[in-house]
């Protein structure tokens, strides 16, 4: 009974009741010509005629009786899951605080922060943008509840013994480059099209990654060193170099730099974790899988 739908049982049960097509279709704001089509898709899905017609209206046979009894509890077990569902976002409550590293401060935090308003407006987001590893002492010192970093080759090894990590889609590493640049509009390029290129590194704490040049190159050329992506970046769109960046914040380029993939087998992933205490409330769960939703969002399609 694949074809049966929840529309249907709905008409089938207002004609039952009000014992006419007519008098259904003006109850449900259709047209008859639609209330007839859904009665007969329905007819279709059980095999058995659901309603006798005859002048003065019709009758309910003896499926369309069984079929109606049913259709009372399903359409009252929806309309309760709906407003159990609608109510979730008054349950949650409270607040939240959320730190992340600065990549994904650009472009991932801000749009979960937007989806969780809109999905639970009385769940107060707090956020803080650091390195990972004191993001990761933060957490271990209940000043977050949530804590979002990147592991992977080339990366610090913290110590998260004790919490749990919640994997999320992370992208690759890719270059910004000027929109003017020779690579630009490619869309992914070999490893060796970047040889000889001039790059825009970062220059941070020590322990933490500076995004300094594709990390399978050989004494990359390395022009400028500067802190914080606005001034990388800047350099790249004024045409000084181009700049290593993760993936997931290539939305949050500026006008005059374009992003392109790099294809570079000796390169493996890296991943991005949010991690939270061992036993999460529903509101940190809640952040967990809005932050899961709006990563697979940045899932490139090809």
């Amino acid at each position: 009974m694949a074809e049966l739908s929840l529309e249907g049982l709905r008409v089938c049960r207002e004609v039952a009741l009000l014992g006419s097509f007519t008098a259904a279709a003006r109850s449900l704001g259709y047209s008859q010509p639609a209330v007839s089509r859904q009665v007969a898709a329905m007819e279709a899905a059980v095999g058995y005629r659901l309603f006798a017609r005859a002048v003065r209206g019709v009758s309910v046979t003896p499926a369309g009786a069984l079929v109606v009894e049913h259709a009372g509890r399903i359409l009252s077990a929806t309309a309760a899951l709906r407003h159990d569902v609608e109510g979730l976002g008054e349950r949650l409550a409270g607040r939240v605080a959320v730190g992340a590293f600065p990549a994904a401060m650009s472009v991932l935090v801000p749009r979960t922060t937007a989806r969780l308003a809109a999905e639970y407006p009385a769940l107060a987001i707090a956020l803080a943008e650091g390195p990972s590893r004191t993001l990761v002492r933060d957490l271990r010192a209940g000043r977050l509840d949530v804590a979002v970093i990147a592991a992977g080759p080339g990366l610090p090894d913290y110590d998260l013994d004790g919490l749990i990590q919640h994997h999320i889609y992370a992208g690759d590493m890719c270059v910004a480059v000027p929109s003017d640049h020779r690579l630009a509009g490619l869309g992914r390029v070999a490893v060796h099209e970047l040889a000889g290129e001039q790059w825009i590194a970062g220059a941070g704490s020590a322990g933490e990654p500076q995004f300094i040049a594709w990390p399978t190159l050989t004494d990359p050329n390395i022009r400028y060193r500067v802190v914080g992506w606005p001034a990388r970046l800047g350099l790249v769109a004024a045409g000084m170099g181009v700049c290593l960046m993760p993936e997931l914040a290539a939305l949050s380029v500026p006008a005059g730099v374009t992003t392109v993939g790099v294809a570079d087998a000796a390169w493996p992933d890296r991943a991005l974790v949010a991690l939270t205490p061992a036993a999460p409330g529903d509101e940190v769960r809640a952040v967990v899988t809005a932050l899961r939703a709006v990563a697979d969002g940045l899932r490139p399609l090809s």
